[in-house]
């Protein structure tokens, strides 16, 4: 019966979304340098990793938070468990410089457990490989991973660069969600 309800799309009804398990999807939106550029209260960064992304969109068409907490740039993990978290970055780069070396590519998933320092969970580095006579590079970085979070963790996203595509919703996103294992 309860099974039944939860599929009962002939009423045009979904079920609620307290009664679903931990998960998050963020997009990124439009921010400048200056907001995503200091990143002090995210603790003691890596060289490689120094730029927090704080503006993550988490309610619209692409995204959603259920049973966690969003707030500038964090995501709260609620109830503990094993979570797959995941992001993605599209980095991109325009002008003649694109085909130079240019700045190396690098996103970082950091995990803070409450009252402690951030520590790198995931770490993606990028090569670059675009025509010669492209205008632009671009470049997506993802990555994914397993991890046992309590309540009150959080998680973030840091990148090398803030050369990122923030044009497409569909392109640079953050997220997590709990297994049930």
């Amino acid at each position: 019966e309860a099974w039944q309800s939860y599929f009962n799309t002939s009423e045009g009804q979904l079920p609620p979304k307290a009664a679903g398990k931990p998960s998050a999807h963020l997009t990124l939106r439009q921010q400048s340098l200056a907001q995503d550029g200091n990143s002090q209260r995210f603790g003691n960064l890596s060289q490689s990793c120094r730029h927090a992304i704080t503006h993550w969109g988490h309610s619209s068409l692409h995204s959603h938070v259920q049973n966690m907490t969003y707030r500038a740039g964090r995501l709260r993990v609620e109830q503990p468990g094993k979570y797959y978290v995941y992001s993605q970055i599209y980095f991109r780069y325009r002008g003649a410089g694109a085909r130079d070396s240019g700045p190396q590519l690098v996103q970082c998933i950091q995990w803070q457990p409450a009252h402690s320092q951030p520590v790198l969970l995931l770490k993606g580095v990028g090569t670059k490989c675009w025509a010669p006579e492209a205008d632009y590079g671009l470049h997506a970085l993802y990555q994914g991973g397993l991890f046992e979070l309590k309540a009150g963790d959080e998680l973030f996203v840091s990148v090398s660069s803030l050369a990122i595509d923030y044009n497409d919703a569909a392109a640079s996103y953050f997220g997590a969600f709990r297994l049930d294992l």
